[in-house]
């Protein structure tokens, strides 16, 4: 049985609709492709729980317990929240979604700087040792990170376990300044941390606009990752925001809608690209 593939979504900048991208090609592989994803949310917004229909005060065990007690194979009750879940180690809890599984997160996870300086002098490998093998990942096609939007130490830590990266850019003015800096730091992880295989594998160009200041932006993110940039833009959905609200993906709420065939269309392109061969950050 081969490995999951381990994918981040990740921007160094907020409201890039990261979170919604994770949530709904996950979905989308889980639903339609038959595929086993779990979603690991690193982000102390715990904004992907809630997105999948998952209310995080209610979950006794969380990403922090991941980060902090490293309780592969260890015994642990059943969760009254995740009662479904399958296994007893890592906090994780399914979804209605058969295949998709999911660590959520709350503000407890901001903490985990703090919690763990005493422990050892750089955690930050930590959530990469914790997913880098152990039975409850078996079977898993992907893991799905969802990064905070900002650098700090639970992003590293984000970078250190992946080996891709979905990168969704709103088109706007400050758009490339954000790539910039996100290259910067996958420069440093591939060299500083000996991680080599990072690479990013799909820029995904968000909250499009027939505008002048639009195309400009879209045509110099083709120009600076002419492989990498998705063959798919995502616009404004309402249908995207509906489903959002009542903790649904697309697909189970509106999957004649526009947006969810763009989606679709992201995630098969995702699919596709873990064939083909590593892709090196742009320099």
């Amino acid at each position: 049985m081969s490995d999951p593939r381990r994918v981040a979504f990740i921007n160094e900048k907020g409201g890039s609709a990261k979170t919604t991208l994770l949530t709904n090609l996950a979905a989308y592989l889980a639903l339609q492709r038959g595929r086993r994803v779990l979603a690991i949310d690193m982000d102390p917004q715990g904004q992907l729980g809630k997105a999948l229909g998952f209310d995080p005060k209610r979950a006794r065990r969380s990403a922090i317990d991941l980060l902090l007690d490293g309780l592969i194979g260890a015994p642990e009750a059943a969760d009254d929240f995740c009662v479904e879940s399958k296994t007893r180690g890592l906090p994780i809890c399914a979804s209605r979604i058969p295949g998709l599984d999911v660590i959520v997160a709350d503000k407890s996870l901001g903490l985990f700087p703090l919690l763990s300086a005493a422990e050892e002098p750089d955690p930050t490998g930590r959530l990469a040792a914790l997913t880098a093998n152990g039975p409850e990942l078996a079977g898993y096609d992907y893991l799905f990170f969802d990064a905070p939007p900002s650098f700090g130490p639970l992003t590293l830590s984000v970078l250190r376990a992946a080996d891709e990266l979905v990168v969704p850019v709103p088109l706007t003015y400050l758009a490339m300044d954000g790539c910039a800096e996100l290259l910067r730091t996958i420069d440093t992880v591939r060299e500083r941390y000996d991680h080599p295989k990072l690479r990013i594998t799909m820029v995904v160009p968000t909250f499009y606009r027939r505008t002048r200041l639009a195309q400009e932006i879209l045509e110099s993110l083709n120009a600076r990752f002419p492989k990498e940039l998705a063959h798919s833009v995502v616009g404004y959905h309402v249908k995207i925001d509906e489903a959002q609200s009542r903790g649904l993906s697309v697909f189970e709420h509106a999957p004649s809608d526009r947006g969810a065939k763009t989606l679709a269309a992201l995630a098969e392109e995702l699919e596709l690209r873990g064939a083909a061969d590593p892709v090196a950050p742009a320099s």
